[in-house]
């Protein structure tokens, strides 16, 4: 049922020669030949302004041949249509609301027929009750100002077609609760006729514009409940996932579909409803009890007071509404109390009825129209009366039930409906109670209000059930569609590596920035792990006291040969060179903190000058050395005895300075021309910036290294040279041992360097430069500090010189 079904300010034209009137007309005539019109019940009350009204108002109805294929007789409908007299009575008893004016009405028993209805509708806005010829001028009573309709959706879809647009809210009213419970996938039925293909159509078309749900499948229930459409109906909705079924029907075609649900025991559906199946007996059976969940959609209930004094008022011989041509009273009086006025039908008076004398008395009478305790369509057509006394775009009040009544910019009534549910009791009977409510206000627009508490979920978990086509996806992941599927069924795809996504059911993943990187669950980013040789880590602080370690045994050292230098062992071994070795392999194993830590622009820059001059200062001394070593040698030859002084201790200082100086040149050509600069590289690994410090010139790099290899060569060809030498001169023996442990370390470093990525690449340099520094240090200065320390009474000059000496 609909809420101020219809209603429409006319502006009291009178609507004659519509298209639709002769499209009416036509369907009339393709039918079969004309014949002697109908009479329709009529209610009517004079007035300045007349008020029209269709309802289907009958109790119970014996419906003419609308196909007039034979003579006509009067349509017989029993009913009541007193609110809307009631309202009108009420208006014209406040002067303040139409001062000077008089309200009338005139209204039709549409007999839930829609060939009458039509008929009612064209007399209405036409202004006569007989035969209508729509190329006439219209003549007869005062212009309708509005029209308020029945609460039959499924004939005022047709009728609007005379009378103007209409929509339906229950269509709404559904969406809402779809959304209320998240169920995005839903199958729908819907009745084979105007009103269940307009609201359907409606329906798909406000879901379809929400972008927010889908439809599993979409079924016309047939007219003529054919079983084997049924059959193929239910098992489609026994075979979809969807768990919802919206049902759009006006009628009682969806018993003979709850028979085959029953028969094929499909359970576990939640149906939503207008009032038509909600409120249906016949459905309110034990038999379809684990069959049914329901939801429904209601006209508003309302209260009128005064109602009821003034039905207890109707009598057919009443002149109190000035009523005239008022069948429907007698047909209602008629009806309830099971008698006929004068004159008497032959057959009832063969039947021995009863004769109406017009004094029975309604206060005693078993009617429903007395019953004004849940009132539905009378509440609305009590608040359409009213809204039509002023022109609609002005209309906002407030019922004496707390409804507030206004229009749209359409001249639309917005819509208030009653949520309605059905409870199971236990004794296995039914119960219809109100669970919330569906409105539209101008400012907060749709709003729907449920007590979910008290709602009844046929199910074994007593909880909404899940109607999706597919769960929602997670953050972390991705919405990809199915090929050749609805929106609503999709598969969840995990975001790569690096791809986050933050919200549910995201189309698509975004990428972290540079400096982040997905965690584990691809929800968030989160930064880098920044990756260098760290001092708070083993490996760096292996290093690093390895580092130290290395720098306190060249102090230690360096500490003996300054306590014993005046001793034969210090000052035949080249005192002078000793002493710049054993600083430059201090500075050696110094340098190689400055790969360890956070690289800076001042660490970078400084970390391979430090090491390429440290290097080239400790193997300048050495070759040096052996220089002299040699030189030596060749002085105690005959005719040797001038070459010393070539190799002076001043000459000493400048070759080893010289050299030096050479790579001071190199280091500063390279700092200048391409200077090392801490580098954020994100090649090696993904989710790691590895810090390094880029060389900035390669070709600098290598000319680095490629000149303390030559130093370091040219050192090994000599002390090779000098290895068997008298043993007083053995020293050359443990140079040429260092010198090759100097040069398979720096030989094996360079392909290691280069395969080995990010913090591992310095890990291999400072071991290169540690094991080096080891590899010259205990070799050259051990077997002496051990003489000193150890062994002093070897530590004189006839030991040194003499041929005893070799093993020292």
């Amino acid at each position: 049922m609909d809420i101020l079904s219809g209603t429409r300010t006319i502006h009291g034209q009178l609507f004659c020669g519509w298209t639709h009137h002769r499209e009416l007309s036509s369907l009339a005539e393709t039918r079969a030949p004309a014949v002697a019109p109908f009479k329709l019940n009529r209610m009517y009350k004079p007035g300045d302004l007349v008020l029209g009204g269709l309802f289907e108002i009958h109790l119970s109805s014996v419906f003419p041949d609308l196909f007039f294929t034979s003579e006509q007789q009067d349509p017989i409908c029993y009913g009541m249509a007193q609110t809307m007299a009631f309202a009108v009575t009420e208006i014209n008893r406040k002067p303040s609301l139409l001062p000077h004016v008089t309200l009338g009405y005139s209204f039709y028993d549409t007999c839930a027929v829609l060939g009458v209805g039509f008929r009612a509708a064209l007399s209405l806005v036409s202004g006569r009750e007989e035969q209508i010829h729509v190329d006439e001028s219209c003549v007869g009573s005062p212009p309708v100002l509005g029209v308020v309709g029945d609460g039959s959706s499924a004939h005022n879809i047709a009728i609007s077609s005379v009378l103007g647009l209409y929509r339906v809210p229950q269509v709404r009213a559904m969406l809402q609760i779809l959304r209320q419970f998240d169920w995005t996938w839903a199958g729908l039925l819907y009745s084979d006729d105007a009103y269940g293909h307009d609201a359907a159509q409606i329906f798909q078309s406000e879901l379809a514009q929400s972008g927010w749900g889908c439809l599993a499948y979409v079924e016309v229930l047939p007219w003529d409940s054919d079983p084997a459409e049924l059959q193929r109906i239910v098992s489609v909705m026994k075979t979809s996932t969807a768990r919802v079924v919206v049902v759009i029907e006006y009628g009682i075609r969806t018993v003979k579909l709850l028979d085959e649900v029953v028969e094929q025991k499909v359970t576990g559906l939640q149906w939503i409803a207008d009032v038509s199946f909600i409120e249906q007996s016949n459905l309110q059976t034990p038999g379809f009890m684990p069959y049914l969940s329901t939801l429904g959609i209601a006209v508003r209930r309302g209260e009128i007071p005064g109602l009821r004094d003034f039905l207890l008022k109707v009598h057919p011989d009443n002149d109190l509404d000035n009523s005239h041509e008022n069948i429907m009273v007698k047909q209602f009086w008629e009806n309830t109390f099971q008698c006929k006025f004068a004159p008497l039908p032959p057959e009832w008076v063969i039947a021995g009825g009863r004769v109406c004398t017009g004094h029975e008395d309604l206060g005693t009478a078993e009617s429903t129209l007395l019953d004004v305790s849940n009132l539905r369509p009378e509440y609305n057509v009590y608040k359409a009366v009213y809204a039509l006394v002023y022109y609609l775009e002005k209309i906002n009040f407030t019922t004496s039930f707390g409804d507030q009544v206004l229009f749209d910019k359409n001249s639309d009534a917005l819509p208030i409906c009653d949520v309605m549910n059905w409870v199971w009791l236990p004794d296995g009977s039914t119960k219809v109670h109100n669970v919330g409510v569906f409105k539209t206000s101008a400012s907060a627009g749709e709003e729907l209000i449920l007590d979910e508490d008290r709602i009844f979920w046929n199910f074994e978990t007593k909880k909404p059930p899940r109607s999706v086509c597919s769960e929602s996806c997670s953050p972390g992941t991705r919405v990809a569609r199915r090929k050749g599927e609805p929106v609503c069924c999709f598969d969840c795809i995990a975001c790569s590596e690096g791809e986050i996504s933050n919200e549910t059911d995201s189309t698509e993943c975004t990428s972290c920035p540079e400096d982040f990187w997905s965690n584990l669950q691809r929800d968030h980013c989160v930064p880098k792990v920044v990756e260098f040789l760290s001092y708070h880590e083993a490996l760096g602080i292996s290093l690093t006291t390895t580092s130290l370690l290395g720098t306190l045994m060249c102090a230690i050292v360096l500490g003996v040969f300054i306590y014993h230098r005046d001793t034969p062992m210090v000052r035949a071994n080249n005192s002078e060179l000793s002493f710049q070795l054993l600083m430059s392999l201090k500075l050696c194993f110094l340098c190689s903190l400055l790969f360890i830590g956070r690289p800076r622009l001042w660490t970078c820059q400084l970390r391979h000058a430090a090491f390429g001059i440290s290097f080239v200062l400790c193997v300048s001394c050495i070759l040096v050395k052996t220089m002299v070593v040699l030189a030596v040698f060749k002085a105690s030859k005959p005719g040797g005895a001038d070459i010393m002084k070539f190799f002076g201790a001043i000459q000493q200082r400048g070759t080893v300075l010289a050299l030096t100086s050479v790579q001071v040149a190199i280091c500063i050509a390279w700092l200048v021309s391409a200077s090392p600069t801490p580098h954020k590289n994100v090649q090696y690994h993904s989710d790691k910036i590895v810090y390094e410090c880029d060389v900035g010139s390669t070709v600098g790099f290598a000319v680095l290294l490629g000149y303390i290899g030559l130093l370091a060569l040219l050192s090994f060809v000599l002390a090779f040279m000098a290895r068997n030498l008298p043993d007083n001169f053995n020293e050359a023996k443990f140079i040429t041992f260092s010198m090759l442990i100097f040069c398979a370390v720096w030989i094996a470093f360079i392909p290691a360097y280069i395969s080995s990525p990010g913090k591992y690449a310095d890990v291999v340099e400072v071991f290169a430069i540690l094991a080096s520094s080891f590899g010259l240090l205990v070799p050259l200065f051990g077997p002496k500090c051990y003489l000193m320390l150890l062994k002093p009474e070897r530590n004189t000059k006839k030991s040194i010189m003499g041929r005893g000496a070799t093993k020292t």
